[in-house]
């Protein structure tokens, strides 16, 4: 569960009753019932991203959805709607957000994603590889995150060398809170792959920094004294690149993405990160 989905909602788990069928409608109802309980914030619709069913758990089936909130403020300019994912065990007339198989030391909310869809294999996010490879692999990363750090640039070679084999899409998804200077770091990689310096991305992810660099002069400086590539404050502050950014983070969250590296491995998640070491040639 993400940090927002903490702050807005009960820890408690609820299950409910509700008749076979579940639409949107209901699971809004459901939501605006159930889950959020914060009186500042109004649930106002609900996507269903992906559903899936857990035939070796007894059948139930998971949506995985979106709910749509309005976050309320003293000042209606103020106020704001954004996104949060949420998973919902449905089974017959019962629905839960929480399912656990205390057996198995599990809870399967912790085990589903949705699967990709075609419209994140585009050319904009094509880092490396031959968009007809035998495989995708889809990547939501930060260059400051030391697991992306260690699993990453490791894909990126792999389909760099196999072009034929992997196909390599790229979002951004800068954990700010964590590292700050990624901020920047993100919009010069957006930069260097539009100009099809693609090596420049990858190279970025061996740069040694202070993760809370804020200052653009500093961290502009580093890249080009690690990778040689030059770019200006006035090219990473475009409205383009911004919301190039913000446009990989919206799809981070439809996609219920809550940590980097997060791996899609020919549409589905791959949760260990690891499934195209055994597609090497």
């Amino acid at each position: 569960m993400s940090l927002m989905s903490k702050l807005l909602m009960s820890t408690i788990a609820i299950t409910a009753v509700l008749n076979a069928g579940v639409s949107e409608a209901e699971l809004t109802k459901y939501f605006k019932k159930f889950i959020v309980k914060n009186p500042a914030v109004k649930v106002i619709g609900t996507e269903i991203v992906d559903k899936k069913v857990m035939k070796d758990e007894g059948g139930w089936e998971v949506y995985l959805t979106n709910m749509k909130l309005e976050v309320q403020a003293k000042d209606k300019k103020d106020q704001k709607e954004i996104s949060v994912p949420q998973t919902v065990f449905v089974k017959g007339d019962l629905m839960t957000p929480v399912l656990m198989n205390l057996k198995k030391n599990k809870n399967y909310a912790n085990e589903f994603k949705p699967s990709i869809t075609k419209d994140f294999y585009n050319k904009e996010h094509l880092l490396f590889g031959n968009p007809h490879a035998k495989h995708k692999i889809v990547v939501f990363s930060d260059p400051q995150c030391p697991y992306c750090m260690e699993i990453v640039p490791e894909m990126m070679k792999a389909a760099k060398e196999n072009p034929d084999t992997f196909a390599l899409y790229y979002y951004h998804l800068p954990l700010l809170r964590i590292h700050p200077v990624s901020e920047i770091l993100t919009r010069v990689m957006h930069v260097a792959q539009h100009k099809g310096k693609n090596d420049i991305v990858h190279k970025l992810y061996s740069l040694k920094i202070d993760a809370i660099e804020t200052n653009a002069d500093k961290v502009l400086a580093a890249v080009k004294k690690h990778s040689g590539f030059v770019v200006t404050k006035a090219e990473i502050d475009k409205k383009a690149v911004r919301d190039a950014i913000k446009a990989d983070e919206d799809k981070a969250i439809k996609m219920m993405v809550t940590g980097t590296p997060t791996i899609y491995f020919d549409g589905e998640w791959d949760k260990m990160r690891n499934k195209f070491k055994s597609f090497m040639p």
